[in-house]
C-alpha cells in the first residue's frame, strides 16, 4: 500500500491547482481546466477563483472567457450545483452528473404540476405539455441568442403557469413556473447561462441558446463512459483521496462511485490512516514548493473538492464554515488553510487563526493589496455568510 503523508498531499495541492508560483495558470480558460470545474452558486467565486490562478487575469478577461470566446460555460451538474468547465469537457460533466439531476427535476415539475392546482389549469398530459413548452421556449431562444426569463415568458406566456398554493403557511405562496422550467431545460444540456444582467456581481442572468456553442445540440456521451472519465479526471486533480471524498463530490451513489472506481487503474493508499486510492500512474512524489499565501473565496473548488478535509483545514471548521457545509473566504500558506478574510468598503480585512509565522503574515498582507486592487473598488459579499467572514466585514 502507497503512503502519502498530509505535507505530500499539500504539495499536490499547490502544484495541481495552480496554487503555486511555479504552476500560475496562464490564462482562465486554463486555470478551470486544471481544477475540472469551479463553482459558480456564488457568481463571484467564479472571478474570486480564477483571479487566484491567474496572475495576470483581470476581471474582464474572467467574463471574456464566460460570455465572448466560451472557452468556459456555465451548467448544473454534480450535487445539482453551478459550475464552470471548460468548454470541450462539458459534453462529459453533463451526461456524467447532469443529465440524472434533469431527470429528477423533469418527475418533480410534471408531479407538482399533476397534483397542485395551477392557474390556468391543466388537463391532460402534463408531461407531453411541458415538453411542448419546452420546445417553444428554445426556439424562442435559438431566435434571440440570449434573454432573460421575462424575456422568454413573454414569448412563451405558459411559462407563467403558476403552481397555487394549498395550505396558509408561508412559504405556500403562488409560483410560476417559469424558472423551474428554464433550470430544468439548463440541466437537460438545451439552454445555458449567459450574461449577469447587471455588473459581474450580478446574480441575475440571462439565457443563452446552446447552439451557439454546438450547432447540432450539447454531444452526446454515454453515462458509464462519462462517468469514468470524470472520474479519473478528478483523481488526476485531487487524488489521492478517500472514496467517500468522491462520492460526495460526484453526487453519485456509493455504488456507482465504486463501479467508476472499479473500471479505473488505482492503488490503495494511506492517508495518515485513512483508506484512500490513488490513480496507478500517480503515484511518484510532487517536488517542494516554495510557500505562498493565497485568498480564495467562499465555496473555491479547493476547500469544496474533498468531504475530509483536516489534513489542509486543521482545527478551522467552525470559523469559516456556515451551518449547511459550505466554506467562506480562506486564506493559505503552505497548502495549508491558517485564516480567512472578509470585505467591507471595497476593503479586504483578514485574520490569521493560528500564528502562521512573520514571513506568512506579510506574505497575507501583501495577497489582500493585490487582490483589493485587481478588484477595483467593489466589495464581495458571499451569498453564504460565515462567522468570520460576517465579522471582518462588519
Amino acid at each position: 500500500m502507497l503512503t502519502v503523508s498530509p505535507e505530500q498531499r499539500r504539495v499536490r495541492l499547490l502544484r495541481r491547482h495552480h496554487l503555486a508560483r511555479e504552476t500560475a495558470a496562464a490564462s482562465v480558460a486554463e486555470a478551470v481546466a486544471g481544477m475540472v470545474v469551479l463553482h459558480a452558486t456564488d457568481p463571484a467565486s467564479v472571478y474570486l477563483s480564477a483571479l487566484a490562478r491567474v496572475p495576470a487575469a483581470t476581471l474582464g478577461d474572467v467574463s471574456a472567457a464566460l460570455y465572448d470566446d466560451r472557452s468556459v460555460v456555465k451548467l448544473i451538474a454534480m450535487r445539482r450545483t453551478m459550475f464552470v468547465a471548460p468548454a470541450d469537457f462539458v459534453p462529459v460533466v453533463h451526461s456524467a452528473a447532469g443529465l440524472a439531476i434533469a431527470q429528477r427535476l423533469r418527475r418533480q415539475l410534471v408531479q407538482h404540476l399533476s397534483t397542485l392546482p395551477t392557474d390556468p389549469p391543466l388537463e391532460g398530459d402534463v408531461a407531453a405539455w411541458l415538453a411542448d413548452v419546452e420546445t417553444s421556449t428554445e426556439k424562442a431562444l435559438d431566435e434571440r441568442g440570449e434573454a432573460l426569463a421575462t424575456e422568454l415568458a413573454k414569448a412563451e406566456p405558459r411559462l407563467r403557469t403558476a403552481v397555487l398554493p394549498t395550505t396558509d403557511k408561508k412559504w405556500d405562496v403562488k409560483q410560476n413556473i417559469t424558472s423551474r422550467v428554464l433550470t430544468l431545460m439548463g440541466a437537460d444540456g438545451r439552454i445555458v447561462r449567459g450574461r449577469p444582467a447587471g455588473t459581474w456581481l450580478s446574480r441575475q442572468h440571462r439565457w443563452a441558446s446552446v447552439r451557439r456553442l454546438w450547432p447540432d445540440g450539447l454531444p452526446d456521451i454515454p453515462e458509464a463512459e462519462a462517468r469514468v472519465t470524470l472520474a479519473r479526471r478528478w483523481l488526476e486533480v485531487f487524488g489521492p483521496a478517500t472514496v467517500a471524498d468522491l462520492q460526495w463530490w460526484t453526487g453519485w451513489t456509493l455504488g456507482v462511485t465504486r463501479q467508476v472506481l472499479a473500471a479505473l487503474d488505482t492503488v490503495d493508499a494511506d492517508l495518515s490512516g485513512v483508506a484512500g486510492v490513488v490513480l496507478a500512474d500517480d503515484t511518484e512524489p510532487a517536488a517542494d514548493v516554495a510557500p505562498v499565501a493565497t485568498l480564495l473565496p467562499a465555496l473555491d473548488p479547493t476547500p469544496m473538492g474533498w468531504q475530509q478535509r483536516d489534513w489542509f483545514l486543521g482545527p478551522h471548521r467552525d470559523a469559516l464554515f456556515d451551518r449547511n457545509g459550505n466554506i467562506g473566504p480562506t486564506v493559505w500558506w503552505g497548502g495549508r488553510v491558517v485564516g480567512g478574510w472578509g470585505m467591507g468598503g471595497g476593503t479586504i480585512r483578514w485574520r490569521l487563526l493560528e500564528d502562521a509565522g512573520t514571513e506568512a503574515a506579510a506574505a497575507v498582507e501583501q495577497a489582500a493589496g493585490d487582490l483589493e486592487a485587481r478588484l477595483g473598488g467593489a466589495t464581495v459579499i458571499p451569498s453564504f455568510r460565515t462567522p468570520l467572514e460576517r465579522e471582518l466585514a462588519g
